[in-house]
């Protein structure tokens, strides 16, 4: 099987590493890619935004299936122009991702399917959120509409902040707080059979202690031992597989990846979020430990045959990812600082260096962008892993180079 990933960051990155490891991948490409992906597939210069000329380079190499990691392109469209081409591709369809692309088309997806989730109001105007705000209390959580890279919620007491996060967006929805921990499930879907993968949990906040302002992910980690032992069947029921039927209801079904962030309340499971891709940096961990083959499983979610493979597995042991990212960031990045030590980390068994914001400038290995590299490590036990991530951590530096030390700390 040759397989073309689509985007430029960390998770395509890992896609990438998993997909090598598949004994039936004979080819792995990328478009755009980044220096990590280099060193495991073929990089191609193409837009990821652009339908059309992903299109033609999928049909041009003569690929089995396209993987489209980031969001952007799958609100875009791009899925359905590679499918039109005549080629699989593993990512859903631009109204499918309107799951993602609008947390207001979500709220109604979710309330047509019965699936428990926070109460919530779209609004628009300044009148719209400070009724909302009024309705629904402090801590204010305030979420901009469309696609923010992960940044785009502000959860505060303060409510100032929530009516100026909510005036610098074009459309928001105004959301009851969530309490208890966050946990992030993700699934394959070809649009009718789900196949949940294990929990993993991310790290949102900038600082340890969850302090500091919200990033795209600062690290992440899986399984997890505290979580029900139910969780996975229990989300499977009300959540992922109620989504699903209800998007083909509709006549747009859902194929791809599934992903719902969870809120573990005093009131049972609520759903915080539904992303329509992989998420990052929770796929690090995630993949670190698939025992299944991934390009079998992404090629069944494609072709809608999910059904006639078998539900992933994975190994035992536990997988931590923690995030270096320059200084800066998250509101701003500093680019063209040099990185040292990738190299000999990447040596170590049990690790691996995933690029996310890399560049090469010359023969030197230089930031470009705000989350630089996600440390990655396997081991025994999640003490074993986070170790293990810890010290990959500690042979790594760039200038600014800034990280989370509380990652997968004993809770």
């Amino acid at each position: 099987m040759k397989v073309l990933v689509v985007g430029p960051g960390g998770r395509e990155h890992a896609l990438a590493l998993a997909l090598v490891r598949d004994p039936a991948v004979s080819e792995v490409h990328a478009a755009p890619g980044n220096p990590g992906i280099a060193s495991v597939a073929t990089l191609h210069e193409v837009d990821p935004l652009d339908g059309a000329a992903v299109a033609a380079l999928a049909t041009g190499l003569g690929v089995d299936l396209v993987v489209i990691g980031p969001e952007a392109p799958l609100v875009a469209g791009v899925a359905d122009a590679v499918r039109d081409a005549g080629v699989a591709c593993f990512g859903p369809s631009r109204e499918a991702a309107r799951l993602e692309g609008s947390k207001a088309f979500a709220k109604e997806v979710m309330a047509a399917a019965g699936v428990p989730t926070a109460e919530a109001r779209a609004c628009t105007t300044p009148e719209e959120v400070a009724d909302a705000l009024d309705a629904l209390g402090a801590p204010y959580v305030v979420k901009d509409d469309g696609l923010a890279a992960g940044k785009g919620v502000v959860v505060t007491n303060r409510r100032e902040e929530a009516v100026a996060h909510a005036a610098a967006c074009e459309r928001v929805v105004v959301e009851e707080f969530l309490d208890g921990a966050e946990v992030s499930l993700f699934a394959l879907t070809d649009g009718r059979t789900v196949y949940p993968l294990q929990p993993a949990q991310d790290f949102k906040r900038i600082h340890d202690h969850d302090e500091g302002p919200n990033t795209g992910g600062m690290g992440a980690y899986t399984p997890l031992d505290w979580a029900p032992a139910d969780l996975v069947d229990d989300v499977l029921d009300t959540v992922l597989q109620p989504t699903v039927d209800e998007m083909a209801r509709r006549g747009t079904p859902f194929a791809g990846l599934l992903y719902a962030g969870l809120a573990l309340t005093g009131r049972g499971v609520r759903v915080v979020e539904f992303n329509a891709r992989f998420g990052d940096p929770e796929t690090q961990p995630l993949l670190a430990l698939l025992d299944s083959p991934l390009g079998g499983l992404l090629h069944a979610a494609a072709t809608g045959t999910l059904a006639s493979v078998e539900p992933p597995r994975f190994r035992d042991g536990a997988a931590v990812a923690v995030v270096m990212a320059s200084a800066g960031y998250p509101e701003s990045s500093s680019k063209g600082d040099v990185i040292v030590g990738t190299d000999a980390v990447s040596e170590r068994p049990d690790v691996d260096v995933v690029h996310a914001g890399t560049a090469l400038d010359g023969d030197a290995l230089v930031t470009a962008g705000g989350r630089v590299l996600a440390v990655t490590a396997t081991g025994a036990d999640l003490a074993a892993a986070r170790e293990a991530a810890y010290a990959g951590v500690g042979g790594i530096s760039f200038p600014g180079a800034q990280w989370r030390t509380d990652i997968a700390a004993a809770r």
